[in-house]
């Protein structure tokens, strides 16, 4: 994929602060990503006093194994679904020592879309311990690298609205 654009990195900057500023600590739950959220949190120094752990968790496999995410339900609404996204960050945030979890899953293409669910569309949920878990419904624009650098950055702004909290 290359280099993170700078404004990712900047956003990424703004969240570790401000996470590290109020003592919160992130772990991450990515599908469609593959871990580029990661990527962009540990791209700055001092990212281990706030980025407590990321899944990667591209197969439904995985989901059901790492996560915890139901068969049922992956098979009831589809992997890229809000009910999928927001049992991603749930049980990021059980499987973790985290105050924060966020989680992303989506169609980033080219192919794999549909007429119900079209390249691009992106869920991305986030969960503060002991409050309801948020899914946001995003449809990007772009190829698959702006699809999933879009989600990126709506996973760290619906990261930092969950600090306010």
């Amino acid at each position: 994929m290359g280099a993170l654009p700078q404004a990712l990195v900047d956003q990424a900057a703004t969240l570790l602060n401000r996470y590290g500023a109020a003592n919160l600590k992130l772990a991450t739950a990515e599908s469609c990503t593959g871990g580029l959220i990661a990527a962009g949190l540990t791209e700055l120094a001092g990212a281990s006093h706030v980025f407590e752990r990321g899944f990667v968790t591209y197969s439904n496999a995985a989901k059901t194994e790492l996560l915890g995410v139901a068969e049922r339900l992956i098979a009831k609404h589809g992997a890229v679904s809000t009910e999928v996204a927001g049992a991603m960050a749930q049980g990021a945030l059980d499987r973790s020592p985290a105050d924060i979890a966020i989680a992303v899953t989506g169609i980033a293409g080219p192919g794999g879309g549909s007429a119900e669910k079209p390249v691009g569309l992106v869920f991305v949920a986030g969960v503060r311990r002991g409050t309801a878990v948020r899914v946001e419904r995003h449809l990007f624009p772009g190829d698959r690298r702006e699809i999933r650098v879009a989600t990126v950055r709506a996973a760290l702004a619906l990261a930092l609205s969950l600090a306010e909290t």
